[in-house]
């Protein structure tokens, strides 16, 4: 059985404030009795942006209660180095509820999980080298939301077909967005446009999708506006959340390495502009298991990597990219 990941983020703790125990225990109980606006009223802006009130309920509500049916016990917790794990008792399942604290006291991840949910490591591509020469899929400076091997770093790590995935957005000082939150002009990543990583062959082409308001998803279509490229040596590229009208090459078509796919976007299921993508071994999105994408001659935190996995925190561009956004800067 699948889970949701819920991520979220709380005031940070002091001298006479609660454990960390009691406060992922305090956030359970806010999250299991539906009280949202409680559970969300500490979040920072980052969080809040991606986990309004609103998402928290639909996330727990449509996709997390179904399966897992009422709330019964929570068990002895485990805490180690700011994590705190509590095994959590429902009716139709049992479950780990684990919330993540970073140095600061906030809260840096929520989980609920399968007790025995295998890690990336654990899987029989943890070793796996990518066969394709993978460039970044845009160009200029990107920063990566979501990426990385751990429950930290990457929240889906949790999924079958998105274990390897990324989310990338643009950030400056510290936000993704200028003036209105609530506008999608607002954002630096909206309508950027999107390349193909690799050559290859369309096998999937999707467009239509209108874009959400940002805070608003569409967890019934979950890629939005997307395509799937085979790139010949079962990789196959996902890239997702296009602007509507904005997708280039329809099913069929060959595309080459560096041209442009479509532009970025907000639809799907997503709460602000930006790319997701991930390697497949097979041509449908959710009809595969996710790969490990080692992407190549790429800068990662101004270094240059010949070739590697981006990771949650870096601020990456491509070669091809870091010209393009020198030029830009010009401008």
């Amino acid at each position: 059985m699948r889970f949701a990941l819920i991520l979220l983020a709380l005031l940070s703790g002091s001298a006479s404030a609660p454990s960390l125990e009691t406060r992922a225990r305090q956030l359970l109980a806010d999250i299991v009795a539906g009280n949202y606006e409680a559970a969300a009223k500490d979040f920072n802006a980052q969080m809040m942006a991606g986990l309004p009130p609103a998402k928290l309920k639909e996330v727990f509500e449509r996709q997390i209660a179904p399966h897992v049916g009422a709330f019964q016990s929570a068990g002895d917790a485990e805490v180690s180095n700011g994590t705190v794990t509590l095994p959590v008792k429902f009716e139709k399942a049992a479950a780990n509820f684990v919330v993540v604290f970073d140095e600061a006291g906030k809260v840096a991840g929520l989980w609920i999980r399968p007790p025995a949910e295998p890690t990336p490591a654990e899987t029989r591509f943890a070793d796996y080298k990518t066969k394709t020469s993978l460039r970044l899929p845009f160009d200029g400076e990107w920063f990566v939301f979501w990426g990385g091997r751990t429950y930290e770093q990457n929240y889906h790590v949790i999924t079958v077909d998105q274990r390897f995935a990324y989310d990338f957005v643009v950030n400056r000082n510290g936000w993704t967005h200028s003036g209105d939150a609530k506008k999608l002009a607002s954002y630096y990543a909206w309508d950027a446009p999107i390349r193909a990583p690799a050559a290859g062959v369309v096998t999937e082409s999707v467009d239509g999708f209108a874009d959400n308001i940002p805070g608003n998803t569409d967890p019934f279509a979950p890629a939005g506006n997307h395509i799937v490229i085979d790139h010949g040596n079962g990789e196959y590229s996902l890239l997702a959340h296009f602007r509507k009208g904005s997708v280039v090459p329809k099913t069929g078509d060959r595309v080459k390495q560096g041209d442009v796919v479509g532009h970025c976007g907000n639809s799907g299921n997503t709460s602000e502009p930006h790319l997701h993508y991930h390697l497949q071994n097979g041509p449908k999105f959710g009809g595969a298991e996710g790969l490990p994408a080692q992407f190549v001659n790429y800068m990662a935190n101004g270094k240059k990597v010949k070739r590697g996995e981006p990771v949650r925190g870096e601020r990456i561009m491509s070669s091809a990219g870091e010209r393009a956004d020198h030029a830009q800067r010009r401008r």
